[in-house]
C-alpha cells in the first residue's frame, strides 16, 4: 500500500496477487524483453484499490528496451471487467518492465502518461517493475506524473 500523492488521506493499494504476476515479467536475464498491460480495479472514494493486470500479448511490440501495449485483448478485458462489475472495476492505468535495479521512467513514458491523463479525467495509476522486483509508482492527473514511491 502506498500513500496518494495528490491526496495526503488516499492510498494505493496493490493485491498481492497482481504484485506476484508483474514480478513473473521482470528483465532479470539478459534475454527478457520489457513487458507490460493495464491495471484494472476499483476507485473507493480518493483510494486506488488494484485488483488485476493484464499481460503481454501475442500483438504487443516488445524489445530489450520498449514495450508497445498493441493488441486488442488489454482493452477487451477491461470493458468485459467494467461490464461484468456493473461499471465498478475501471481502468486504473499501466505496468511494464525496464532492465534497470532502480526503474525510473523514461522520457517516453512520461509522454505516453500524460496522453493517457489528458484522455482520462480521474487519477491513473503507473507502475515499473526493477529487475529485482523493485517498483516505480506513480499517480498521474492531467498533465502532471507524480512518483508515489519508489518500493523494493
Amino acid at each position: 500500500m502506498w500513500i496518494h500523492p495528490f491526496e495526503a488521506t488516499a492510498r494505493i493499494l496493490v493485491e498481492p496477487a497482481v504484485l506476484d504476476m508483474i514480478f513473473g515479467f521482470r528483465q532479470n536475464a539478459a534475454h527478457k524483453t520489457e513487458a507490460g498491460g493495464i491495471l484494472l480495479g476499483f476507485r473507493r472514494g480518493d483510494h486506488l484499490h488494484i485488483v488485476e493486470a493484464t499481460t503481454p500479448q501475442p500483438a504487443d511490440r516488445r524489445s530489450l528496451f520498449r514495450f508497445f501495449r498493441r493488441d486488442r485483448y488489454h482493452q477487451s478485458v477491461a470493458l468485459k471487467r467494467w461490464k461484468e462489475s456493473n461499471a465498478m472495476v475501471d481502468y486504473l492505468g499501466e505496468w511494464h518492465t525496464h532492465p534497470e535495479v532502480r526503474p525510473t521512467p523514461s522520457f517516453l513514458d512520461m509522454s505516453e502518461w500524460i496522453q493517457i491523463c489528458r484522455r482520462e479525467p480521474l487519477p491513473m495509476v503507473f507502475i515499473i517493475v526493477g529487475m529485482d522486483s523493485s517498483l516505480w509508482v506513480g499517480v498521474g492527473v492531467n498533465d502532471c506524473v507524480l512518483n508515489a514511491v519508489i518500493a523494493v
